[in-house]
């Protein structure tokens, strides 16, 4: 009888602990989700590291997929936020509408659906940006771009510009392979660290 009680007191303890850790929720693509690496080696895992390793008592739940649209998010946003109970959601998703060369307008109202979800859910959004290839046209990748500013005015909501902008500063003709993968959009192993550090700071603001 004492070890049965001892046993729910323990799993209560466990439960009690797991509910007063606030949580993360990152739903993006394969920008995300290690595409070409290994999982452990991806910035959210690392994000995890850190925030262990400062001793902050977050859990980082990651629902990234490869090739995942804006309308892939919309259709899981809910159940995730129900499942997760995030503190914050980041959003890292449009990069393969651009890339599919989908409607601007049908990304950002996908994209505003999410962003709506998470903050009646009592969520803090952070919204990551990226920019289109430059053989999609000037005009394309301009809206696309805009697109990004226009929602995080219009929400109130952190944003990052450009996720990739850490890579493009360092990235030469001689040492790309080191930061990109040789499917020329991926990001390696190296590159992860550089990311997160780059990220860190809106997300910190956005906590």
């Amino acid at each position: 009888m004492k070890l049965i009680t001892l046993l729910t007191l323990c799993l209560l303890a466990t439960l009690c602990q797991a509910q007063n850790r606030d949580n993360i929720l990152i739903l993006g693509d394969s920008l995300s989700a290690g595409y070409g690496i290994k999982v452990e080696e991806s910035w959210p895992v690392l994000l995890q590291d850190k925030l262990n390793e400062l001793q902050l008592d977050f859990k980082v739940h990651n629902a990234s997929i490869s090739g995942q649209t804006t309308a892939e998010g919309v259709a899981q946003i809910n159940q995730l936020l129900q499942l997760t109970k995030p503190k914050l959601v980041i959003l890292e998703l449009g990069a393969n509408d651009g890339l599919r060369g989908l409607p601007i307008m049908e990304m950002q109202n996908n994209l505003q659906t999410m962003i709506t979800q998470s903050q009646l859910s009592g969520a803090n959004v952070l919204l990551v940006g990226i920019r289109t290839p430059a053989n999609y046209g000037r005009r394309y990748g301009q809206m696309f771009t805009k697109s990004f500013h226009q929602l995080a005015l219009k929400n109130g909501i952190s944003l990052v510009p450009f996720m990739l902008e850490p890579l493009s500063e360092l990235i030469t003709d001689q040492n790309k392979p080191e930061y990109i993968q040789a499917d020329g959009l991926h990001p390696t192993a190296k590159a992860q660290p550089i990311l997160l550090n780059f990220l860190m700071p809106y997300i910190n603001k956005s906590i």
